[in-house]
């Protein structure tokens, strides 16, 4: 057999190979096509669930309904039965006409305030009159910065804590100084920002809560402030030597 007849041989059967590949390709993905349109029983929402409900109560309720979608509409962790959900919580609100999903839902231990704790966040609550907690203002899921005055030194000490619980008109006492009925806030802080929240609180010279916005929230540059940086603010360096000068002769 000839050189040239072996490479044509080769190409031939080369192009046989492909050809096959080609069609095996083609069939594969039109299976999937049909699998993927194939439709599928889910579980999904027939009623607005909040955070927090048992997943008993969800049952007993009827918030639940079994609709037919295509297999590929099918989102991962899908709840296949709502008998997986029996004694479970759920930890994230879930709306009407969305799908069930596994990773909304965990154990009991998790019910109530713990489901919106995770890693590193923790509960704390702190106690001042009501201007220090905006009393009547304040309400669960906004948004504070944690102020405090360390004298001679004022600084926002913490950022972005998240409001949980708002209690008011509890007992008197002399938190932050103030004689007036106290209030209380549950915030939601990670282990790190308590640490600096209890120091402030305890040992601090003052402290207050600054509601954020609710959308488009944006922060200055850290910074602190004393007698000294307040005084000069805004004011003519030229100015302020000036009074420096007069402060010296003066002072001999």
């Amino acid at each position: 057999m000839s050189h040239r007849l072996r490479n044509i041989l080769f190409a031939v059967a080369l192009a046989g190979l492909a050809a096959l590949l080609v069609t095996f390709y083609v069939s594969n993905y039109k299976n999937s096509i049909r699998h993927g349109q194939t439709n599928v029983s889910v579980t999904v929402a027939a009623h607005d669930i909040p955070q927090g409900t048992l997943g008993a109560a969800i049952l007993s309720h009827g918030w639940l309904k079994t609709e037919q979608i295509p297999r590929s509409a099918v989102v991962p962790g899908a709840v296949a039965s709502s008998d997986q959900i029996k004694n479970l919580v759920a930890v994230a609100p879930i709306y009407t006409g969305e799908q069930v999903t596994a990773r909304r839902f965990g154990p009991l231990v998790q019910q109530g305030i713990k489901s919106q704790l995770s890693g590193t966040y923790r509960a704390v609550q702190v106690a001042g009159d009501q201007n220090q907690v905006l009393a009547g203002t304040l309400q669960p899921g906004d948004e504070v910065d944690f102020i405090g005055v360390i004298q001679p030194y004022s600084r926002i000490v913490v950022r972005d804590l998240k409001v949980l619980q708002v209690q008011s008109g509890s007992s008197g006492g002399k938190i932050g100084g103030g004689g007036n009925t106290n209030s209380s806030v549950l915030l939601r802080m990670t282990d790190a920002q308590s640490q600096k929240v209890a120091y402030t609180y305890k040992e601090g010279d003052y402290w207050s809560l600054a509601l954020r916005p609710g959308l488009g929230s944006k922060d200055s540059p850290n910074s602190f402030e004393t007698a000294w940086t307040i005084l000069k603010d805004g004011i003519n360096p030229a100015v302020i030597r000036a009074i420096l000068a007069v402060g010296k002769l003066g002072g001999n």
